[in-house]
């Protein structure tokens, strides 16, 4: 029994110093990342992620690949549109490709991204366009499904077996945007919190459309096209919806439109409210007009008759639609007067002590620098960070980078690689020297 209990007593010290560890490595400014050379050493890249260069409507689909670390280290990389998923071993070795099989032994002809584990051993996948979300175990047996009627951008599990998800329904008049709790086990959900923002007619269809730099023109006979051109600006909802996490069994709501961090319990009670110490960027007026400036003449550029294309519009409709849109962003260069806020941050990342690393928007191209969120004392920024990797061009986001044991797995782009860049990758975190 004393031999016991010292094990767990060295075990916990070793915790201990490792978090200590991992904040003092921030506070010194700087992050070096650096590849782990024994990990996924022997996978040929070419073939592993052979679709890569797939394109879809000529937009790439390589981009759109993302990362999922189980419990016990195994890799698991999402492949957007198509049906299937790679697996790979803790160390990184390529294991094998799956798909989801249904309870009669065949693979569903079309599933999404898997976003999460729960319970430890169940996979839950995206939503489809029926509001399906797919539950499998993780060698990819169908388990259940489960069924909601809105459009997400993140769902995460929590650890009593419930799924937190952001959410946004469009109303007749408004836009409608939210955070449930889903229970795992019974398909009920509980709405916490929820915006609501006035829902415009555009001005194509007659109406005064007050959200400048969006545009949507409509067809007589059907479709419609839309573009917006500036950044920071949304025609559909919240300027930028809630970024969730859970920390020490408490679910954080992050709103990056407002500053604003909220603490739930997983119950969904709100323990806490408080403003983040942070400061949101703008855009300049005279900026504004830099960039409102280089859309109108791109649109200028463009051929008049490209939307005669489709075969339910003629020359003259198309040469209408392409007036409009070049009028319409005129029209919102001579309204340019005040600066635009930008969000509080522009991502999220927990790492694997359950500290949150808050990122803002780059100043320059590959630059990115995090602010250090801790849980204590209700919550409070302790540091700021950034970084540094020589090898690989980093991708932000939590879809690519993954905390897990100390380690920060990527889904990354090799900058000197021949044949397919993307490498799946594991880094240590160290100071610079």
């Amino acid at each position: 029994m004393k031999t016991l209990s010292l094990s767990l007593l060295f075990a916990m010290m070793l915790t201990s110093i490792h978090a200590q560890n991992l904040i003092d490595i921030y506070k010194r400014g700087t992050v070096k990342l650096t590849p782990d050379d024994n990990y996924a050493n022997n996978n040929d890249w070419n073939k592993v992620f052979e679709t890569y260069y797939d394109t879809v409507h000529s937009k790439p689909m390589g981009i759109r690949k993302s990362l999922i670390i189980t419990p016990n280290g195994s890799a698991v990389v999402n492949h957007a549109y198509r049906n299937y998923y790679t697996k790979f071993t803790p160390d990184g070795t390529y294991q094998t490709e799956f798909g989801i099989i249904n309870s009669s032994g065949n693979r569903f002809k079309k599933t999404t991204h898997i976003s999460g584990v729960i319970n430890g051993n169940t996979f839950f996948t995206g939503l489809d366009n029926m509001g399906n979300m797919r539950c499998l175990d993780l060698e990819g047996n169908y388990k259940k499904t489960l069924k909601l009627d809105y459009m997400t951008s993140q769902m995460i599990p929590l650890p009593n077996g419930k799924i937190a998800v952001v959410g946004w329904v469009i109303w007749a008049k408004k836009f409608r945007d939210f955070v449930a709790i889903v229970d795992y086990e019974t398909n009920e959900e509980q709405v916490i919190w929820e915006h609501f923002t006035d829902r415009d007619t555009p001005r194509s269809w007659g109406g005064s459309n007050t959200q400048t730099f969006h545009y949507s023109y409509t067809f007589k006979k059907q479709g419609a096209v839309s573009c917006s051109t500036m950044p920071f600006t949304r025609a559909m909802g919240i300027k930028a919806r809630p970024k969730l996490a859970c920390i020490n069994k408490r679910l954080i709501i992050a709103n990056p439109s407002n500053g604003e961090l909220q603490t739930f319990d997983l119950e969904g009670n709100l323990l806490s409210k408080k403003k983040m110490n942070l400061l949101s960027g703008e855009i300049s007026a005279e900026e504004q007009k830099k960039i409102q400036q280089k859309a109108i003449d791109r649109y200028k550029g463009m051929n008049p008759l490209r939307f005669a294309a489709f075969d339910w519009v003629n020359e003259d409709e198309s040469r209408a639609a392409h007036q409009y849109f070049i009028e319409a962003m005129l029209d919102d260069y001579n309204k340019i007067s005040e600066p635009i806020k930008k969000p509080y941050f522009a991502t999220v990342i927990k790492d694997s002590d359950d500290n949150l690393l808050f990122f803002d928007f780059p100043e320059n191209e590959n630059a990115n620098r995090f602010n250090v969120w801790v849980y204590k004392n209700g919550g409070e920024f302790i540091c700021q960070s950034s970084f540094a990797c020589n090898d690989y061009e980093l991708q932000i986001n939590p879809d690519k980078l993954v905390f897990h044991k100390g380690y920060l797995y990527g889904l990354q782009i090799l900058k000197e690689a021949n044949g397919v860049p993307l490498r799946l990758v594991r880094f240590s975190l160290s100071e610079p020297k």
